[in-house]
């Protein structure tokens, strides 16, 4: 349901009314998938739509729709610019993880993103050496890793 509610917010985005045969298009889905998805979502009152008549989303549905847009550019920039996985299969893993990500996970990758687009170097060193080991197979010189303090079991 909810790319559903994404294809509207996008469609919308363009200037023009949406309707059901747009949203049919931009998922790839039958007309009466749309049509059944978008029954359910004005019961459940994220959109209006009257038979033949434009989609429109209700305040909670332009949240809804808002939320998992920006599910979706944070895991596509995490995929795109950390792992350096090309722009169209970055789209469509973003896509399904989208779904599935819990919200800690989400807030994780999107303070990472910060945290790198935050670093003074225009690269970080470690991430260039990462997108030179996924280029060239090429691991850096390896140091140890320190082992994380434990406490004290009881």
């Amino acid at each position: 349901m909810e790319d559903y509610l994404e294809a509207v917010a996008m469609l919308r985005s363009r200037g023009k009314a949406v309707r059901v045969k747009e949203i049919s298009q931009a998922l790839g889905v039958k007309m009466p998938s749309v049509t059944a998805a978008l029954r359910k979502l004005s019961e459940e009152g994220l959109v209006e739509h009257e038979r033949y008549g434009r989609v429109k989303l209700t305040t909670a549905g332009d949240k809804t729709a808002r939320n998992v847009f920006h599910r979706h550019e944070v895991l596509r920039r995490f995929l795109t610019d950390v792992l350096d996985i090309d722009p169209a299969t970055a789209r469509e893993d973003a896509c399904r993880m989208e779904h599935s990500v819990s919200p800690a996970t989400l807030e994780r990758f999107s303070k990472f993103l910060a945290f790198v687009e935050a670093c003074p170097e225009d690269m970080p060193p470690w991430l260039g050496n990462y997108q030179r080991y996924v280029q060239y197979g090429e691991l850096p010189r390896a140091r140890p890793l320190k082992p994380k303090s434990r406490r004290r079991q009881r």
